[in-house]
């Protein structure tokens, strides 16, 4: 089995605005990058179960020329607000580093 970093040199998430999160998964070359959009992975049901949003609210987006993967949704929280315990947002990816997934 493999973990995200198997196919990615860098996984992130970050602010795009005060009410969208977003995560970006550049892979190690085209190989990796063809492997982690077809394991089905980076899907919008895993993101909805994670941060308890409707899968119709998130994006995934493929750039095969930039060999990456951007998925945005809306945050739990408005940045900034009382309940926002990420104001960046750029811990939100760590519960999906330790998923597993087939090796590339």
């Amino acid at each position: 089995m493999a973990n995200l970093l198997d196919y990615c040199s860098l996984v992130r998430s970050k602010n795009a605005g005060p009410f969208t999160l977003t995560f970006d998964f550049m892979c190690h070359d085209e190989h990796t990058f063809h492997a982690l959009v077809n394991t089905g992975f980076l899907r919008p049901a895993l993101f909805a179960e994670l941060f308890d949003v409707a899968e119709e609210q998130i994006t995934v987006v493929g750039h095969p020329l930039a060999l990456a993967v951007k998925v945005s949704l809306p945050r739990p929280a408005v940045q900034g607000d009382l309940h926002d315990t990420d104001c960046y947002a750029g811990q939100q990816y760590a519960p999906l580093m330790d998923i597993e997934l087939p090796a590339p």
